[in-house]
């Protein structure tokens, strides 16, 4: 069954038991996914050139596995240490709601996570005081919309599932009555 579709038939009424909710319209749900990299360190001494042209992957791998087109963005202040400058570009992000959120949720629940290298569930402190979920990915080629044989840069990632959640227990619940693989303590 497919996450929204088990959000709206089940995981609804079991919050509703549980928390005792009085409106259905308190019941916590999944408000958005954020899809983020940061590529700042690896573009740093290249050419102008290497660079727009790394930027172009980059967007392109993250477009092809979320189905949307990635923000560039760009440093707020120089940071000697990190050789950054004022308005460098440094990363990209994509922000998914409605459809596409829910079908980025099910590839990532059924097929990239157990896809991952020595995945063992999802730690709980992946799970911020406000009940959102942060999960870190290595390599990108875990989604099968990237070929490895055609990935010549291996970039990490971050996923945020954004909740209306309002403590830490409530978004606990919530991402495992929706079969996230939490971790067995």
């Amino acid at each position: 069954m497919m996450i929204k579709e088990k959000y709206q038939k089940e995981v609804r009424k079991q919050m509703m038991e549980k928390f005792a909710y009085k409106n259905i319209m308190a019941v916590p749900k999944i408000e958005k996914v954020v899809i983020n990299t940061g590529f700042g360190k690896t573009i740093i001494p290249k050419t102008n050139d290497e660079k727009r042209k790394f930027e172009e992957y980059i967007s392109k791998q993250i477009a092809e596995l979320s189905g949307q087109k990635p923000v560039l963005t760009v440093a707020k202040k120089s940071i000697s240490t990190f050789k950054t400058r004022e308005g460098n570009i440094i990363g990209a992000k994509v922000t998914l709601r409605g459809k596409k959120m829910y079908n980025f949720l099910d590839k990532l629940v059924n097929i990239v996570l157990p896809r991952t290298r020595d995945f063992r569930g999802i730690k709980l402190t992946a799970l911020d005081e406000g009940g959102n979920l942060n999960i870190g990915i290595k390599e990108h080629i875990a989604f099968p919309e990237i070929s490895p044989e055609k990935a010549n840069v291996f970039f990490g990632m971050q996923i945020t599932v954004v909740t209306s959640a309002k403590i830490k227990n409530e978004g606990k619940e919530l991402f495992t009555l929706l079969d996230f693989p939490f971790k067995k303590s």
